[in-house]
């Protein structure tokens, strides 16, 4: 193989293309995915289409990048994840039912859905998911209108779950971001908790990786980013949030009853720690309308999300899909989610809601089953994950909807095995591990040093018989990198190789994983220095507004740095004025033994260093690193009510900041 400079991509491998067309070679004749994916479109997004991002020179949203998608799969794209990629960009305005049931897809990395009166006697409307971004919802609800009547107007918004897709475009909603009076905000019991607290708490570290699991810095291209398996990608517009008006609790959510938001009778179901901690499905029963939010669409999902997230329940994703059959299956004639294409019974296909259903359920049993009877085998999470890989029955493996495009059969294996047993595998060899830092040069020192254990891995790469050659060579120029980050040689190799395991993987995270870290091996300095790119605002206004106290306060004590605080004992009283309506106005902060412990009580202020009056808006501030005390005394949002300043200065001063751009890939 020619190698292209350096910083640039490679083309495929020999072994890389005959994989890639053994794949070709293996799938099923028919696509019986395509009819649906087209089925109902009444506008076609313009290839060119493109949101522009409020405040931004970047757009929010943009298909214009992804033209290439046409024709057969190049050789350096699987072809499974090629035809997904291509499915993903059937994009528009679409009818799912009649006069009811309307989706807006290919404009974000979710779905947004809007349900009408389907006597029509009514123009308002209930809408499902409103996307990441205010903007391109603010553009989907223009493309809705423009097609289904300007008067429609929004009665209720339905958020799913506590994922980012499927809240965090609401405020494009309405105008000037406020919720009108009489609008209600729906979501699961929980789902204020989960939401904010996968958004704050491990925040900085998840979007970092998220940039790699959605390939957001790699370019649109055949040897770039093709699809995210769920979708395009993430859109890059304003995020924000609007707390829950009605939250469905498991008193509400029983099969037969129904509520009434405007002219749109719905039926809930909890589904808490399927794919996400807090989830509902619903049902629409004057049309036979069923919405499974993201539990069930044509792909294997993540029981583990690479960007990191808690570990989700297989048996219970399992047992609430067969609930929905239970409760839904026979009454329901549609089937629509937040991601993908929806799925109709017809005279053809009289069980096409059922049949789905049923093997998906199947599906995440059976991982989670075999993955436990292997594990009372003494097997281990990496060797579950490879015996099994490859055995799920084919009357399950066999169907589209269940292939792994966004989750994987291997990585959602070891998410079982973490669930009940963690990251420990029983081997004492392994219980006290040297990090990699300090286990790369002892690695490479043993093996003959850096030039021995490249040339090892070059060989592997080169003579590769498989994708284990792949994997050994990665493996081996990791160990030199985390050695010497300067070796030059080993970085541009191991870029090599992760490269070709990209362009071999069906599911779109993994793929670009591979193609993100063979991206920093080639442009990140030896030194770690970041890139020249802003870091960006983890936690958004609206998120901090939404956050109760208590909340706050525990994202400031996952701020402090424990070691030094130990040193700092104090005892801070707080007024908190302009608080969220069950939010204390007076609360304790104590530093004890390394960590802040708050609690909703007045302090006394003859055995506190300091009491402060704080606005919460000069609260939220400090939180951020917006504004320092001295800077919010002078701004009139801190008032000193009984000691000095420096009690809280000392305590600012142990809050740290994180660094956004850490290295993945690298030391």
């Amino acid at each position: 193989m020619t190698r292209l400079p350096r910083s640039a991509p490679q083309p495929a491998t020999s072994l890389t293309r005959d994989l890639n067309a053994a794949v070709a070679a293996s799938l099923p004749k028919r696509d019986t995915e395509v009819e649906l994916a087209q089925k109902g479109q009444l506008v076609e997004l313009p290839a060119d289409f493109t949101v522009e991002r409020l405040g931004g020179h970047l757009p929010a949203w943009d298909l214009e990048p992804y033209a290439f998608l046409t024709g057969d799969a190049p050789d350096t794209v699987n072809p499974s994840l090629w035809r997904n990629a291509k499915l993903n960009m059937i994009t528009g305005l679409f009818e799912v039912v009649e006069n009811a049931v309307y989706q807006v897809r290919g404009m974000d990395l979710s779905n947004i859905s809007f349900l009408e009166d389907p006597t029509g006697a009514s123009q308002e409307i209930v809408v499902v998911d409103p996307l990441i971004s205010q903007e391109c919802a603010t553009a989907a609800l223009k493309l809705y209108r423009e097609h289904r009547g300007q008067g429609r107007t929004i009665r209720a918004v339905i958020f799913t779950h506590s994922h980012i897709d499927h809240y965090g475009g609401v405020l494009g909603l309405f105008e000037d971001g406020q919720l009108p009076e009489g609008v209600d905000i729906i979501a699961p019991e929980g789902f204020l908790e989960h939401s904010v607290s996968e958004n704050v708490y491990a925040g900085n570290a998840m979007q970092r990786r998220a940039l790699f699991m959605y390939g957001t810095l790699l370019e649109r291209s055949a040897q770039g980013q093709v699809d995210a398996g769920l979708g395009k990608t993430n859109s890059a517009g304003l995020s924000g949030l609007l707390p829950p008006t009605y939250s469905v609790t498991s008193e509400v959510a029983q099969p037969g009853h129904v509520v009434a938001f405007g002219p749109v009778n719905l039926e809930f179901q909890l589904t808490p720690g399927t794919e996400a901690p807090a989830e509902l499905n619903f049902y629409l029963p004057d049309v036979k309308a069923l919405c499974m939010a993201e539990n069930a669409t044509p792909t294997l999902h993540n029981l583990y999300s690479l960007r990191g997230a808690q570990v989700r329940d297989a048996k219970a994703w399992s047992q609430y899909l067969n609930q929905s059959i239970e409760w839904y299956g026979d009454r329901s004639q549609t089937l629509f989610a937040s991601h993908f294409w929806p799925r109709w019974n017809t005279k053809a296909t009289p069980d096409a809601i059922t049949s789905f259903l049923t093997s998906q359920a199947d599906l995440y049993r059976f991982l989670h089953d075999q993955a436990l009877r292997l594990a009372n085998q003494g097997r281990t999470m990496t060797e579950i994950a490879e015996d099994l890989d490859q055995v799920v029955p084919e009357s399950l493996a066999g169907q589209w909807f269940n292939r792994g495009y966004y989750g994987t059969v291997n990585h959602d294996l070891k998410a079982v095995y973490q669930r009940y047993l963690g990251w420990y595998d029983g081997n004492a060899a392994h219980l006290h591990a040297l990090p990699p830092e300090e286990a790369g040069p002892r690695y490479v020192d043993a093996m003959g040093g850096a030039t021995k254990v490249v040339e090892l891995a070059r060989q592997a790469f080169d003579n590769a018989k498989s994708a284990e050659d792949y994997r050994w060579a990665a493996e081996l120029l990791s160990h030199v990198v985390f050695a010497d980050p300067t070796d030059d040689d080993a970085r541009a190799l191991e870029a090599d190789v992760l490269e070709q395991l990209g362009y071999q993987a069906e599911s779109g995270p993994w793929r670009n994983f591979y193609l993100a870290a063979a991206h920093e091996l080639r442009t990140r300095t030896a030194d770690g220095t970041p890139p020249d790119l802003p870091s960006p605002q983890i936690i958004t206004q609206p998120v901090l507004e939404a956050m109760g106290l208590e909340m706050l306060f525990d994202y400031l004590g996952i701020r402090l740095n424990g070691p030094e605080a130990a040193g700092h004992p104090l005892t801070l009283g707080f007024t908190i004025t302009g608080g969220l309506p069950d939010d204390p106005t007076q609360c304790t902060v104590r530093l004890r033994n390394g960590v802040l412990v708050y609690t909703p009580t007045s302090a006394d202020p003859e055995r506190s260093d300091a009491t402060y009056t704080l606005t919460r808006a000069g609260l939220n501030s400090l939180a951020i690193s917006q504004s320092t005390p001295e800077q919010l005394e002078t701004d009139g949002a801190l008032t000193v009510d009984t000691g000095t300043l420096e009690p809280l200065n000392i305590l600012n001063g142990l809050l740290e900041t994180f660094e956004y751009w850490f290295g993945l890939t690298t030391p």
